[in-house]
């Protein structure tokens, strides 16, 4: 035994990206409702978040640490910027400010990604639709998702389309 971690699978890795999208949109959650600075609450992530035990028999899958970083930073600094992304994809009865704030926490990660990350954007888009399915299984919330990031990426990418 040379103490050295094993290799990561591709499927693992993919997971791991997964994992990291879902606890962006909590960051981001959390910062909004708690004024918590993005350093604070990404230390919070890793040291209790990332492959903590959620019960006797379950833990949480470990994150893709440098894709949840780039994805709050992102938000974080390309806020204004996203945030006029997502007014412009949203019906002009209902601005970001007036949507519900882990929504709101979701189009702001998916956002950040669309920018400045490597993922293709369908990527992107079908990642976050099943954010918003964990948090709102039997609502009408992941359609609306998946509307609202078409369009946003249609207008960050045109040319993955």
């Amino acid at each position: 035994m040379t103490g050295e971690a094993a290799p990561i699978s591709g499927n693992q890795k993919r997971k791991m990206r997964s994992a990291s999208r879902l606890y962006a949109v909590q960051a981001l959650f959390q910062m909004e409702h708690s004024n918590q600075s993005v350093d604070a609450v990404y230390l919070e992530f890793l040291d209790h978040r990332f492959g903590a035990p959620v019960d006797d028999e379950t833990d949480m899958i470990e994150g893709d640490e440098d894709l949840f970083r780039t994805v709050l930073n992102s938000a974080v600094d390309n806020q204004r910027q996203i945030d006029q992304m997502t007014d412009r994809a949203l019906v002009a009865k209902w601005p970001i400010a007036r949507i519900d704030p882990t929504l709101r926490a979701l189009f702001r990660a998916a956002g950040a990604e669309l920018i400045c990350a490597d993922a293709p954007p369908r990527v992107v888009i079908t990642e976050y639709v099943d954010v918003a399915t964990s948090f709102f299984p039997d609502g009408r919330e992941p359609k609306f998702v998946n509307a609202v990031l078409d369009h946003m990426a249609r207008e960050v990418q045109p040319e993955a389309f």
